[in-house]
């Protein structure tokens, strides 16, 4: 998992939602759509001198996950001798290492922290059972999305927080089984809606208005239209 990959996967969230090619660079992306979701931090690995990710750098010294299980769980070193609290102390900062860019039943992620059971994650943490995710924390079932938070099962979606079944969607926030909509909040059962709060089984709304189909594809195109250029 490198950058071009996370690149390819960025453009086919756009695609998929906004139905253009991806006008940003991978950076732009991510400044754009996921300046608020907390993401994994760079430090020194303290044995190897290499870069690595963390999700909590509080830490002051560091050791990838990967290089750690290949000592095989044994980190023992020979006994010394112990005669206050000042060396148990001393002792233990010695040893004292934060693993870092954890992953089980993973491949190809890169940048992450706390990755399980899933596979193309970019600059994520907390994620599980998932494909194909960037920006992301704590999520799980999740397929070519971005900038998620506490979030399951989304597909080709991008901003979503503390929702559920939302597909090909922008900035959803406490709702659930959404599709194609934009701009939802405390709202479940909604396809081709935007700008809508705290309604339920609803179809071609905006601003919790019922419009025609018509009036709903006009301004749908203008809206993710401004989305893209502001």
């Amino acid at each position: 998992m490198d950058e071009n990959k996370a690149k390819e996967i960025a453009d086919v969230i756009i695609g998929q939602i906004f139905g253009v090619q991806n006008p940003y660079t991978l950076e732009e992306f991510k400044q754009k759509f996921a300046f608020d979701i907390r993401m994994t931090t760079e430090v020194t690995d303290s044995v190897t001198g290499k870069t690595t990710w963390v999700q909590n750098s509080s830490g002051n010294k560091f050791v990838d996950f990967e290089d750690l299980i290949k000592r095989d769980g044994d980190s023992m070193r020979p006994t010394q001798q112990i005669n206050s609290v000042e060396d148990i102390m001393r002792l233990w900062q010695e040893v004292n290492y934060t693993s870092a860019q954890r992953t089980i039943n993973s491949v190809n992620v890169a940048k992450s922290d706390a990755i399980y059971g899933s596979q193309n994650i970019y600059q994520c943490i907390d994620i599980h059972d998932s494909k194909n995710v960037l920006f992301s924390e704590t999520s799980l079932f999740n397929e070519y999305s971005a900038a998620l938070q506490r979030s399951n099962t989304c597909l080709y979606s991008l901003r979503v927080d503390d929702s559920n079944k939302v597909s090909k969607s922008f900035q959803v926030s406490w709702s659930g089984n959404i599709t194609n909509c934009l701009f939802i909040k405390d709202s479940k059962n909604l396809s081709d809606c935007m700008f809508c709060s705290q309604i339920t089984d609803k179809r071609f709304c905006i601003a919790n208005m019922q419009v025609t189909e018509e009036e709903y594809r006009h301004w749908e195109k203008l809206v993710k239209q401004w989305i893209l250029s502001n």
